[in-house]
């Protein structure tokens, strides 16, 4: 992940109401934030994450917003008062506040902060004469806490507003008149509350598949990725233990044979894993994320770029005339008509055909069942599968993600793509066709080596996980992807409702699975362990209940609380819609035969001394 926000990338803007607004960084355009106010995109660019920025009102003779970076001391200020007592913590006593900011009129921080008096919790002291207006606890209200603002007053205030909307904030609390008897609690709810109205603060972070997700679900269709919410994207994860693997052959083209021969021995594949994802690719992007293959690997050393960049600038200005125009000898080496040279035709190389750029280790398998995979949402990481352009293909997930339709896992010899290798022809034989015909000749042959690759590393087997987001019957989905799967391979499905689960637990529980050992169904007799694996299953037992152990349905969900004497209770602001079940369980390989644990010990004797 880069460290900087880089162009064109997609970032989520944190917004004082504690909302995500997910936007793309376009060089030279204006980014909106609604009533929080707008500024050119330029001002964020290079600029590290998780920094807090201010929307500045517009100088004269300029027709765009400044930003303004607020310090941390100014962000907790509230807390650095509460230990100074009533001397607050001003923007003024950060070292690292800038003096843009003092320039451009920007009020002080401790603009009637909310501060701890001695005889109060709370205090709310007056800027310019540092009295003490209110207090909480007080029966008694100041005179000038008595005052009230009419909707045409805050109006006017925001008119007027030059300080980010702090001003607004210290009048709404002088105005209010019960302000001294509310408790310390309910007066800094209060001030959080005017704060996340008024304040023109925003904070921009990495977009991460979390965020994504979270913002999905509720500003936008939340049936679009199966109503998962942060904790079950986690646990799917977790459960699925996946992690990053070793490159076993990276950056190492593979050749695939197309004399009908298999396209790798099963030695040369790695950690994989197996995924069925119903969700637009959002579990995918989540996987690739915790495999360190989501980022795209171009925006890594972009500062080393950029300064390798600027210290061979000078040299290529020296190359060049004054008008712009190239030496003599440099027009010379080029043709003038465009054409060729000997050299550059004798120094040129074809790549061959049946060449793939693809990882052996550290991948994810996609089921889908379409002709292209849904996976749009990896658009927000820079990755295209349906139609990848130039800056795009050096994604890892290029070379890393591999999709494949059930077609071609059930019946590969159904699909044409796979089953029809493209004929060889000679080179004066091409040398007759025309340029279209040229290019869609390799281009098939590309495509076919591809599909190749991609069914018979899929049904090779040997993944180390299965993870599932479908809205597929499960027991149907491991009819098909159980014999695929290593053994000790974790396999976890998410489904929003309880019964699909809870039905194809019931299928490995403990008393069908002795049921199936102690009396078999008579399909099942005479099988091997192969067939037994990929048993279509009957009315009673619709799968082989030995393949899966530890079977457990499980749900999680965080919900914030109130936590106060008396008043304890969570918030009554979450979001309703499908809680989200997961159902785990390890692949297991039934033993062959009958095992038995035998031990001959011989009781040795023992002298005296060692009695």
């Amino acid at each position: 992940m880069p460290d900087l926000i880089q162009p064109q990338s997609w970032v989520a803007v944190r917004l004082p109401s504690e909302n995500n607004k997910v936007i793309q960084v376009v060089p030279n355009t204006t980014i909106s934030l609604g009533k929080y106010g707008s500024f050119p995109s330029n001002l964020i660019i290079d600029r590290p994450y998780h920094v807090t920025f201010e929307v500045l009102d517009k100088r004269e003779g300029e027709n765009f917003s400044r930003l303004r970076v607020v310090p941390a001391s100014e962000i907790h200020a509230d807390v650095l008062a509460e230990i100074d007592g009533e001397k607050p913590i001003g923007a003024d006593e950060d070292a690292n506040s800038e003096d843009e900011a003092a320039a451009a009129g920007v009020a002080d921080v401790a603009d009637n902060v909310v501060a701890v008096a001695e005889g109060g919790d709370y205090t709310l002291v007056d800027k310019t004469s540092g009295n003490v207006i209110a207090r909480s606890g007080r029966e008694e209200v100041e005179e000038k806490a008595r005052q009230m603002l009419t909707m045409d007053e805050i109006e006017q205030l925001k008119k007027q507003d030059v300080d980010g909307g702090r001003n607004i904030i210290a009048k709404l609390m002088l105005s209010h008149t019960a302000l001294g008897e509310k408790t310390s609690f309910s007066l800094a709810k209060y001030k959080t509350l005017k704060s996340k109205k008024y304040l023109r603060q925003f904070s921009v972070l990495p977009l991460h598949p979390v965020t994504l997700g979270q913002h999905i679900l509720e500003d936008k269709d939340a049936s679009k990725i199966l109503e998962m919410r942060q904790e079950s994207l986690a646990l799917l994860g977790s459960w699925g233990n996946v992690h990053r693997g070793e490159e076993l052959d990276e950056g190492q083209p593979r050749v695939i044979p197309h004399d009908g021969s298999p396209a790798f021995a099963p030695e040369e594949l790695g950690r994989r894993y197996l995924v069925v994802d119903d969700t637009g690719g959002l579990v995918v992007a989540a996987m690739a994320e915790r495999m360190g293959i989501l980022w795209p690997d171009n925006l890594e050393g972009t500062a080393e770029a950029e300064a390798a960049a600027a210290e061979d600038a000078p040299e290529a200005q020296d190359a060049m005339d004054v008008d712009g125009s190239a030496p003599a000898d440099t027009v010379a080496a080029v043709p003038t008509n465009g054409a060729e040279t000997d050299a550059d035709k004798q120094t040129r190389t074809f790549r061959n055909d049946f060449e793939v750029d693809a990882a052996s280790a550290n991948t994810i398998t996609v089921l889908h069942q379409a002709a292209q995979p849904n996976l749009a949402l990896l658009r927000y990481w820079g990755c295209d599968m349906v139609a990848p352009n130039l800056g795009t293909r050096n994604h890892p997930l290029h070379t890393h993600l591999f999709p494949i339709s059930w077609l071609q896992l059930l019946e590969p010899m159904a699909d044409t793509a796979y089953s029809t290798c493209p004929a060889d022809a000679t080179e004066e034989e091409m040398a007759t066709w025309k340029s279209n015909k040229r290019g869609n000749y390799h281009r098939k042959r590309k495509r076919w080596a591809k599909t190749k690759f991609l069914v018979d590393q899929a049904r090779g087997g040997g993944f180390s996980a299965l993870v599932v987001a479908s809205a597929m019957e499960p027991i149907s989905i491991l009819r098909n992807t159980l014999p695929l799967l290593a053994g000790g391979a974790s396999v976890s499905i998410y489904s929003p409702t309880i019964e699909p689960l809870t039905e194809l637990c019931d299928c490995f529980s403990i008393t069908r699975r002795a049921a199936w050992v102690s009396n078999p169904p008579a399909e099942a007799e005479g099988m091997t362990p192969a067939e037994l694996e990929r048993w279509e299953g009957s009315e009673d037992f619709p799968i082989n209940p030995t393949l899966l152990l530890g079977s457990a349905v499980q749900t999680s969900r965080g919900k914030r609380w109130q936590v106060l004497p008396l008043r304890t209770h969570p918030l009554m602001m979450s979001r309703g819609g499908a809680e989200g079940y997961i159902f785990t369980g390890w692949k297991a390989v039934p033993a062959q035969g009958k095992v038995e644990a035998r031990g001959k010990f011989k009781k040795r004797k023992m002298d005296g001394a060692q009695a």
